[in-house]
Protein backbone atom coordinates (compact mmCIF):
# COMPACT_ATOMS: atom_id res chain seq x y z
CA UNK A 1 0.00 0.00 0.00
CA UNK A 2 1.44 3.19 -0.94
CA UNK A 3 1.49 6.41 0.54
CA UNK A 4 1.18 10.22 -0.85
CA UNK A 5 4.19 11.86 0.67
CA UNK A 6 2.61 15.15 2.32
CA UNK A 7 4.43 18.34 1.53
CA UNK A 8 5.51 21.03 4.22
CA UNK A 9 2.96 23.28 2.74
CA UNK A 10 0.21 20.25 3.38
CA UNK A 11 1.07 20.93 7.10
CA UNK A 12 -0.39 24.86 7.21
CA UNK A 13 -3.59 26.21 6.44
CA UNK A 14 -2.20 29.74 5.67
CA UNK A 15 -5.58 31.95 6.96
CA UNK A 16 -5.44 30.00 10.20
CA UNK A 17 -1.94 29.60 10.82
CA UNK A 18 -1.45 33.38 10.48
CA UNK A 19 -4.89 33.94 12.96
CA UNK A 20 -3.13 31.67 15.47
CA UNK A 21 -0.16 32.89 15.63
CA UNK A 22 -1.49 36.12 17.22
CA UNK A 23 -2.08 34.65 20.29
CA UNK A 24 1.74 33.79 20.43
CA UNK A 25 1.96 34.84 24.08
CA UNK A 26 3.53 38.14 24.08
CA UNK A 27 2.56 39.29 27.34
CA UNK A 28 2.48 43.28 26.86
CA UNK A 29 3.29 45.47 23.79
CA UNK A 30 6.65 46.54 25.61
CA UNK A 31 7.27 42.67 25.02
CA UNK A 32 6.52 42.28 21.71
CA UNK A 33 8.20 45.70 21.03
CA UNK A 34 11.15 44.60 22.68
CA UNK A 35 11.59 41.96 19.65
CA UNK A 36 12.00 44.64 17.57
CA UNK A 37 14.77 46.62 19.50
CA UNK A 38 16.89 43.39 19.60
CA UNK A 39 16.97 42.73 16.07
CA UNK A 40 18.07 46.24 15.94
CA UNK A 41 21.33 45.95 18.50
CA UNK A 42 22.12 42.78 16.85
CA UNK A 43 22.37 44.75 13.54
CA UNK A 44 24.87 46.95 15.60
CA UNK A 45 22.17 50.05 15.66
CA UNK A 46 23.05 52.76 18.34
CA UNK A 47 20.72 54.67 17.92
CA UNK A 48 16.49 53.66 17.60
CA UNK A 49 13.98 55.46 17.36
CA UNK A 50 9.93 54.47 18.11
CA UNK A 51 7.01 56.33 17.26
CA UNK A 52 3.71 56.02 18.63
CA UNK A 53 0.51 57.71 16.54
CA UNK A 54 -2.99 57.13 15.89
CA UNK A 55 -3.90 56.20 12.37
CA UNK A 56 -6.06 58.41 10.82
CA UNK A 57 -8.36 56.21 8.69
CA UNK A 58 -8.97 53.39 11.61
CA UNK A 59 -8.38 55.62 14.31
CA UNK A 60 -6.02 52.19 15.88
CA UNK A 61 -2.39 52.90 17.42
CA UNK A 62 0.11 52.62 14.92
CA UNK A 63 4.11 52.40 15.48
CA UNK A 64 6.79 52.88 13.44
CA UNK A 65 10.66 51.14 15.09
CA UNK A 66 13.51 52.81 12.79
CA UNK A 67 17.18 52.37 13.20
CA UNK A 68 20.62 53.01 11.76
CA UNK A 69 21.91 49.12 11.64
CA UNK A 70 23.84 47.46 9.23
CA UNK A 71 20.43 46.82 7.23
CA UNK A 72 19.11 44.06 5.17
CA UNK A 73 20.42 42.43 2.01
CA UNK A 74 17.20 41.79 -0.57
CA UNK A 75 17.42 37.84 0.62
CA UNK A 76 17.22 38.89 4.33
CA UNK A 77 14.68 41.26 4.00
CA UNK A 78 12.32 38.63 1.93
CA UNK A 79 13.39 35.97 4.45
CA UNK A 80 12.78 38.24 7.63
CA UNK A 81 8.49 37.80 7.82
CA UNK A 82 8.96 33.91 7.03
CA UNK A 83 8.74 31.87 10.13
CA UNK A 84 11.82 30.55 11.38
CA UNK A 85 13.12 32.54 8.17
CA UNK A 86 16.06 34.18 10.25
CA UNK A 87 20.06 33.17 9.00
CA UNK A 88 20.22 33.51 12.80
CA UNK A 89 18.26 30.34 13.98
CA UNK A 90 19.07 28.41 17.00
CA UNK A 91 22.47 31.41 17.73
CA UNK A 92 23.65 31.84 20.87
CA UNK A 93 25.51 34.91 21.04
CA UNK A 94 22.96 37.81 20.97
CA UNK A 95 19.70 38.45 21.99
CA UNK A 96 17.78 36.08 18.73
CA UNK A 97 17.83 32.39 18.47
CA UNK A 98 14.85 31.21 16.40
CA UNK A 99 14.10 33.41 13.89
CA UNK A 100 10.30 33.92 14.74
CA UNK A 101 10.35 37.03 17.27
CA UNK A 102 9.86 39.89 14.02
CA UNK A 103 6.48 37.76 12.30
CA UNK A 104 5.23 36.56 15.52
CA UNK A 105 5.73 39.79 17.81
CA UNK A 106 4.34 42.27 15.06
CA UNK A 107 1.27 40.02 14.40
CA UNK A 108 0.69 39.95 17.87
CA UNK A 109 0.13 43.43 18.46
CA UNK A 110 -0.98 44.87 14.64
CA UNK A 111 -3.22 43.33 11.48
CA UNK A 112 -0.41 44.42 9.10
CA UNK A 113 3.47 44.81 9.07
CA UNK A 114 5.88 46.71 7.04
CA UNK A 115 9.49 45.80 6.94
CA UNK A 116 12.02 48.06 5.11
CA UNK A 117 15.66 47.82 4.65
CA UNK A 118 18.40 50.11 3.39
CA UNK A 119 21.70 49.72 2.20
CA UNK A 120 24.72 51.81 0.73
CA UNK A 121 22.47 52.31 -2.32
CA UNK A 122 20.34 54.68 -1.04
CA UNK A 123 17.05 52.11 -2.01
CA UNK A 124 14.55 51.18 0.00
CA UNK A 125 13.07 47.50 -0.36
CA UNK A 126 9.87 46.51 1.78
CA UNK A 127 8.30 43.67 2.17
CA UNK A 128 5.06 43.39 4.23
CA UNK A 129 2.25 40.81 5.73
CA UNK A 130 -1.66 41.70 6.04
CA UNK A 131 -3.48 39.43 8.20
CA UNK A 132 -7.12 39.97 6.22
CA UNK A 133 -5.25 40.01 3.12
CA UNK A 134 -4.32 36.70 4.28
CA UNK A 135 -7.53 35.52 5.39
CA UNK A 136 -9.03 36.79 2.47
CA UNK A 137 -6.73 34.35 0.62
CA UNK A 138 -4.49 36.66 -1.00
CA UNK A 139 -1.08 35.97 -1.19
CA UNK A 140 1.91 37.59 1.37
CA UNK A 141 3.94 40.63 0.11
CA UNK A 142 7.30 38.53 0.90
CA UNK A 143 8.88 39.88 -2.20
CA UNK A 144 11.05 43.44 -1.84
CA UNK A 145 10.05 45.97 -3.91
CA UNK A 146 12.05 50.00 -3.79
CA UNK A 147 9.35 51.94 -2.11
CA UNK A 148 12.03 55.34 -1.73
CA UNK A 149 15.24 56.19 -1.46
CA UNK A 150 16.99 57.01 1.78
CA UNK A 151 19.18 59.72 2.63
CA UNK A 152 21.07 57.71 5.36
CA UNK A 153 23.79 55.16 4.68
CA UNK A 154 22.08 52.28 6.30
CA UNK A 155 19.24 51.01 8.60
CA UNK A 156 15.67 49.45 9.15
CA UNK A 157 12.43 50.53 9.82
CA UNK A 158 9.53 48.12 11.24
CA UNK A 159 6.24 49.47 10.48
CA UNK A 160 3.54 48.02 12.63
CA UNK A 161 -0.76 49.27 11.20
CA UNK A 162 -3.78 48.85 12.59
CA UNK A 163 -2.58 47.79 16.47
CA UNK A 164 -5.70 46.16 17.70
CA UNK A 165 -4.48 44.45 20.38
CA UNK A 166 -3.12 47.51 21.97
CA UNK A 167 -5.23 48.55 25.26
CA UNK A 168 -4.33 52.24 25.87
CA UNK A 169 -6.83 54.58 25.00
CA UNK A 170 -4.54 57.77 25.77
CA UNK A 171 -1.10 57.19 24.01
CA UNK A 172 -0.03 59.49 26.48
CA UNK A 173 -0.41 56.27 28.88
CA UNK A 174 0.89 53.87 26.59
CA UNK A 175 4.16 56.01 25.49
CA UNK A 176 4.69 56.31 29.89
CA UNK A 177 4.39 52.53 29.90
CA UNK A 178 6.53 51.48 27.58
CA UNK A 179 8.94 54.58 28.84
CA UNK A 180 9.02 52.33 32.17
CA UNK A 181 8.84 49.23 30.88
CA UNK A 182 11.97 49.65 27.82
CA UNK A 183 13.89 51.87 29.96
CA UNK A 184 14.13 48.39 32.66
CA UNK A 185 14.94 45.77 29.72
CA UNK A 186 17.64 47.78 28.16
CA UNK A 187 19.20 49.43 31.24
CA UNK A 188 22.25 47.88 30.04
CA UNK A 189 22.02 49.24 26.85
CA UNK A 190 20.91 52.57 27.92
CA UNK A 191 23.70 52.90 30.34
CA UNK A 192 26.60 51.99 27.60
CA UNK A 193 24.98 54.81 25.44
CA UNK A 194 22.32 53.31 23.57
CA UNK A 195 19.94 56.20 22.27
CA UNK A 196 16.71 54.83 22.39
CA UNK A 197 13.46 57.77 21.78
CA UNK A 198 9.64 57.32 22.07
CA UNK A 199 8.04 60.23 19.75
CA UNK A 200 11.97 62.43 20.05
CA UNK A 201 12.28 62.06 23.22
CA UNK A 202 15.16 59.72 25.14
CA UNK A 203 14.46 57.15 27.54
CA UNK A 204 16.03 56.91 30.65
CA UNK A 205 17.19 54.03 32.45
CA UNK A 206 15.39 52.21 34.97
CA UNK A 207 17.29 50.50 37.64
CA UNK A 208 15.73 48.09 39.54
CA UNK A 209 18.47 47.28 41.86
CA UNK A 210 18.22 51.24 43.09
CA UNK A 211 21.79 52.12 42.10
CA UNK A 212 21.90 54.42 40.33
CA UNK A 213 18.50 56.48 41.21
CA UNK A 214 19.79 58.47 44.37
CA UNK A 215 16.70 59.61 46.26
CA UNK A 216 16.69 61.82 49.69
CA UNK A 217 20.46 61.78 49.06
CA UNK A 218 21.17 57.47 49.01
CA UNK A 219 20.85 54.90 47.04
CA UNK A 220 20.51 51.20 47.30
CA UNK A 221 23.85 49.37 48.09
CA UNK A 222 25.22 45.86 47.07
CA UNK A 223 25.09 43.09 50.07
CA UNK A 224 27.56 40.07 50.30
CA UNK A 225 29.55 39.28 47.21
CA UNK A 226 28.58 38.44 43.88
CA UNK A 227 27.69 35.00 43.72
CA UNK A 228 28.89 32.71 40.14
CA UNK A 229 27.34 29.48 39.70
CA UNK A 230 28.95 27.19 36.96
CA UNK A 231 26.54 25.20 34.84
CA UNK A 232 26.86 22.76 31.89
CA UNK A 233 25.41 23.68 28.44
CA UNK A 234 23.89 22.08 25.68
CA UNK A 235 27.15 21.88 23.53
CA UNK A 236 28.69 19.86 26.65
CA UNK A 237 30.69 23.09 27.85
CA UNK A 238 30.47 24.84 30.81
CA UNK A 239 28.80 28.51 31.35
CA UNK A 240 28.17 31.13 34.46
CA UNK A 241 25.01 32.84 36.31
CA UNK A 242 26.07 35.82 37.83
CA UNK A 243 23.93 36.96 40.91
CA UNK A 244 24.25 40.01 42.90
CA UNK A 245 22.15 41.36 45.69
CA UNK A 246 21.40 44.96 46.65
CA UNK A 247 19.67 46.25 50.07
CA UNK A 248 17.84 49.57 49.85
CA UNK A 249 18.16 52.21 52.50
CA UNK A 250 15.26 51.89 54.75
CA UNK A 251 16.18 54.58 57.56
CA UNK A 252 16.49 57.32 54.58
CA UNK A 253 13.33 56.42 52.67
CA UNK A 254 11.03 54.97 54.98
CA UNK A 255 9.26 58.33 55.78
CA UNK A 256 8.62 58.85 52.17
CA UNK A 257 4.22 58.97 51.37
CA UNK A 258 3.01 55.63 49.81
CA UNK A 259 2.66 57.13 46.63
CA UNK A 260 6.09 58.54 45.82
CA UNK A 261 7.37 54.74 47.39
CA UNK A 262 5.53 53.42 44.49
CA UNK A 263 6.08 55.78 42.03
CA UNK A 264 9.96 55.36 42.37
CA UNK A 265 9.33 51.94 42.52
CA UNK A 266 10.62 50.76 45.96
CA UNK A 267 7.18 49.91 47.09
CA UNK A 268 6.11 46.96 43.90
CA UNK A 269 9.73 46.65 42.79
CA UNK A 270 10.75 43.93 44.51
CA UNK A 271 12.04 40.57 43.70
CA UNK A 272 13.72 38.91 41.50
CA UNK A 273 15.51 40.78 37.73
CA UNK A 274 16.51 38.33 35.09
CA UNK A 275 19.11 39.02 32.53
CA UNK A 276 19.72 37.19 29.28
CA UNK A 277 23.06 38.44 27.18
CA UNK A 278 22.18 42.10 29.12
CA UNK A 279 18.79 42.21 28.48
CA UNK A 280 15.81 41.72 31.17
CA UNK A 281 13.57 38.92 29.95
CA UNK A 282 11.60 38.46 32.96
CA UNK A 283 11.17 40.10 36.60
CA UNK A 284 9.01 38.45 39.44
CA UNK A 285 9.93 35.67 42.18
CA UNK A 286 12.33 33.27 41.08
CA UNK A 287 14.53 30.53 42.64
CA UNK A 288 13.68 31.46 46.28
CA UNK A 289 12.95 28.13 47.48
CA UNK A 290 10.16 27.80 49.61
CA UNK A 291 10.03 31.88 50.71
CA UNK A 292 7.46 33.01 50.31
CA UNK A 293 7.42 37.16 49.30
CA UNK A 294 6.03 39.57 51.95
CA UNK A 295 5.82 43.19 52.07
CA UNK A 296 9.68 43.46 53.34
CA UNK A 297 11.23 41.80 50.68
CA UNK A 298 10.51 45.11 48.34
CA UNK A 299 13.24 46.13 50.34
CA UNK A 300 15.94 44.34 48.63
CA UNK A 301 16.46 43.05 45.10
CA UNK A 302 18.13 40.50 43.37
CA UNK A 303 19.86 40.10 39.57
CA UNK A 304 20.37 37.18 37.85
CA UNK A 305 22.23 36.90 34.72
CA UNK A 306 23.00 34.70 32.41
CA UNK A 307 24.22 33.80 28.68
CA UNK A 308 21.86 32.09 25.86
CA UNK A 309 24.30 28.99 26.13
CA UNK A 310 22.22 28.22 29.27
CA UNK A 311 18.44 29.04 27.86
CA UNK A 312 18.23 25.45 28.22
CA UNK A 313 18.08 25.54 32.32
CA UNK A 314 15.98 28.63 32.15
CA UNK A 315 13.47 27.38 29.99
CA UNK A 316 13.67 30.17 27.41
CA UNK A 317 10.66 30.11 24.85
CA UNK A 318 10.48 31.49 21.19
CA UNK A 319 8.98 34.88 22.59
CA UNK A 320 11.90 35.21 25.51
CA UNK A 321 9.63 36.32 28.63
CA UNK A 322 9.73 34.67 31.69
CA UNK A 323 11.86 31.83 32.64
CA UNK A 324 11.07 27.83 33.95
CA UNK A 325 13.67 27.09 35.76
CA UNK A 326 15.58 23.37 35.36
CA UNK A 327 15.93 20.72 38.66
CA UNK A 328 19.63 21.27 37.84
CA UNK A 329 19.28 25.35 37.71
CA UNK A 330 17.35 25.06 41.25
CA UNK A 331 19.44 22.69 43.15
CA UNK A 332 22.24 25.21 41.95
CA UNK A 333 20.97 28.03 42.53
CA UNK A 334 17.82 28.17 45.39
CA UNK A 335 18.85 26.54 48.38
CA UNK A 336 21.92 29.65 49.11
CA UNK A 337 19.48 32.82 47.38
CA UNK A 338 16.47 31.40 49.91
CA UNK A 339 18.82 31.40 52.39
CA UNK A 340 20.32 35.36 51.55
CA UNK A 341 16.83 36.67 51.01
CA UNK A 342 15.72 35.10 54.41
CA UNK A 343 18.90 37.17 55.63
CA UNK A 344 17.54 40.03 53.78
CA UNK A 345 14.05 40.30 54.79
CA UNK A 346 15.48 40.10 58.66
CA UNK A 347 17.86 42.84 57.71
CA UNK A 348 14.55 45.05 56.59
CA UNK A 349 12.32 43.76 59.08
CA UNK A 350 14.92 44.79 62.06
CA UNK A 351 15.49 48.41 59.92
CA UNK A 352 12.27 49.06 60.40
CA UNK A 353 12.09 47.96 63.94
CA UNK A 354 15.42 50.58 64.31
CA UNK A 355 13.43 53.34 63.10
CA UNK A 356 10.81 52.89 65.25
CA UNK A 357 12.46 52.99 67.96
CA UNK A 358 14.65 55.97 66.62
CA UNK A 359 11.50 57.55 66.39
CA UNK A 360 10.26 56.80 69.95
CA UNK A 361 14.25 57.55 71.49
CA UNK A 362 13.55 61.37 69.56
CA UNK A 363 12.64 63.35 72.32
CA UNK A 364 15.19 61.42 74.91
CA UNK A 365 17.37 62.43 72.32
CA UNK A 366 16.63 66.66 72.26
CA UNK A 367 16.85 66.73 76.37
CA UNK A 368 20.45 65.16 75.90
CA UNK A 369 21.27 67.51 73.47
CA UNK A 370 19.69 70.56 75.21
CA UNK A 371 22.21 69.53 78.16
CA UNK A 372 24.82 68.76 76.00
CA UNK A 373 26.05 72.61 75.97
CA UNK A 374 27.18 72.69 80.02
CA UNK A 375 28.67 69.26 79.48
CA UNK A 376 32.56 68.98 79.39
CA UNK A 377 33.48 69.07 75.49
CA UNK A 378 34.82 66.08 73.80
CA UNK A 379 38.21 66.55 72.03
CA UNK A 380 37.21 64.19 69.24
CA UNK A 381 33.59 65.14 68.60
CA UNK A 382 33.92 67.87 66.15
CA UNK A 383 34.70 71.57 65.79
CA UNK A 384 35.56 73.18 69.20
CA UNK A 385 32.78 74.64 70.91
CA UNK A 386 30.35 72.87 69.37
CA UNK A 387 27.49 70.92 71.24
CA UNK A 388 26.89 67.18 70.35
CA UNK A 389 24.01 65.59 68.68
CA UNK A 390 22.52 62.38 70.32
CA UNK A 391 20.50 59.42 68.26
CA UNK A 392 19.99 56.30 70.03
CA UNK A 393 19.68 53.18 67.62
CA UNK A 394 19.48 49.04 68.02
CA UNK A 395 21.76 46.42 66.19
CA UNK A 396 22.69 43.08 66.32
CA UNK A 397 26.00 43.33 68.42
CA UNK A 398 28.92 40.80 69.58
CA UNK A 399 27.46 38.90 72.24
CA UNK A 400 27.81 40.11 76.15
CA UNK A 401 27.87 43.55 74.72
CA UNK A 402 25.04 46.08 75.69
CA UNK A 403 25.49 48.43 73.81
CA UNK A 404 27.85 50.45 71.60
CA UNK A 405 29.26 54.07 71.30
CA UNK A 406 30.78 56.27 68.46
CA UNK A 407 30.90 59.65 67.37
CA UNK A 408 31.31 60.67 64.28
CA UNK A 409 30.49 64.38 62.88
CA UNK A 410 29.31 65.62 65.61
CA UNK A 411 27.26 62.87 66.41
CA UNK A 412 26.89 60.46 69.50
CA UNK A 413 25.39 57.42 67.82
CA UNK A 414 24.80 54.59 70.97
CA UNK A 415 23.03 51.06 69.38
CA UNK A 416 21.36 48.92 72.09
CA UNK A 417 22.45 45.07 71.43
CA UNK A 418 18.75 43.67 70.06
CA UNK A 419 20.64 40.45 71.32
CA UNK A 420 21.57 41.16 74.65
CA UNK A 421 19.00 40.20 77.69
CA UNK A 422 18.69 43.97 78.65
CA UNK A 423 16.87 44.93 75.54
CA UNK A 424 14.08 42.11 75.91
CA UNK A 425 13.89 42.89 79.78
CA UNK A 426 13.94 46.68 80.07
CA UNK A 427 12.18 47.75 76.29
CA UNK A 428 9.16 44.75 75.94
CA UNK A 429 7.86 46.53 79.34
CA UNK A 430 7.71 49.79 78.40
CA UNK A 431 5.92 48.87 75.04
CA UNK A 432 3.18 47.57 77.34
CA UNK A 433 2.66 50.53 79.87
CA UNK A 434 0.40 53.52 79.28
CA UNK A 435 2.30 55.97 77.22
CA UNK A 436 2.24 58.75 80.14
CA UNK A 437 3.07 56.30 82.30
CA UNK A 438 5.91 54.50 79.96
CA UNK A 439 7.00 57.87 77.98
CA UNK A 440 9.01 59.24 81.21
CA UNK A 441 10.18 56.12 82.51
CA UNK A 442 11.04 55.60 78.86
CA UNK A 443 12.75 58.87 78.84
CA UNK A 444 14.74 58.55 82.05
CA UNK A 445 16.39 54.63 80.82
CA UNK A 446 17.46 56.37 77.37
CA UNK A 447 19.18 59.62 79.21
CA UNK A 448 21.14 57.10 81.28
CA UNK A 449 21.91 55.35 78.26
CA UNK A 450 22.89 58.25 76.50
CA UNK A 451 24.72 59.45 79.30
CA UNK A 452 26.96 55.98 79.96
CA UNK A 453 27.66 56.04 76.24
CA UNK A 454 28.64 59.57 76.41
CA UNK A 455 31.35 58.55 79.28
CA UNK A 456 32.84 55.81 77.64
CA UNK A 457 33.86 57.68 74.43
CA UNK A 458 35.16 60.18 76.72
CA UNK A 459 36.86 58.07 79.33
CA UNK A 460 39.98 56.36 78.67
CA UNK A 461 40.10 52.74 77.41
CA UNK A 462 39.31 50.48 80.61
CA UNK A 463 35.87 52.98 80.70
CA UNK A 464 34.92 50.73 77.57
CA UNK A 465 36.29 47.58 79.36
CA UNK A 466 34.09 48.41 82.51
CA UNK A 467 30.67 48.70 80.20
CA UNK A 468 31.89 45.17 78.77
CA UNK A 469 32.12 44.04 81.57
CA UNK A 470 28.88 45.52 83.20
CA UNK A 471 27.09 44.29 79.76
CA UNK A 472 28.33 40.71 80.34
CA UNK A 473 27.23 40.59 83.88
CA UNK A 474 23.84 41.72 84.02
CA UNK A 475 23.00 39.87 81.12
CA UNK A 476 24.26 36.77 83.10
CA UNK A 477 21.94 38.05 85.92
CA UNK A 478 18.81 38.77 84.11
CA UNK A 479 18.98 35.15 82.64
CA UNK A 480 18.59 33.94 85.77
CA UNK A 481 15.99 36.18 86.46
Amino acid sequence: MSTEPILVSDLLVPANFIQAVRESGYLSLSTALAELVDNALQASATEITIQVSKDGLTGLPQIVVEDNGVGMCRRDLENCLRFGGSARFNERSSFGRFGMGLPAASLSQARRVEVSAWRNSGKVLQVALDIDAIVAGEPATLKARIVERSGTQSGCRVTWRSCDRIDYRRLGWLERSLRRDLGRMYRRQLASGLLLTINGVAIELEDPLMLSKKIEGATAAVVFDQRVYELSTSSGSTSQVKVIFTLLPVHRWHSLDNVSKRRLGIVGGGGVSVLRAGREISHGWYLMGGKRKENYDDWWRCEIEFDPALDEHFGITINKQGIRPSPELRAALAPELEAIARILNARVRQAFEDVKFQTAAAASCLIAEAADPGLPVLEHAGELGHSLRYRIGTAQLPTGSMFSATVHEGTLEVLLNVDHPAFMAIYEPLQSLPEEMGSSLRTAIELLVLALGRSVVAGPEYARDFVDRLGETYGRMLQKA
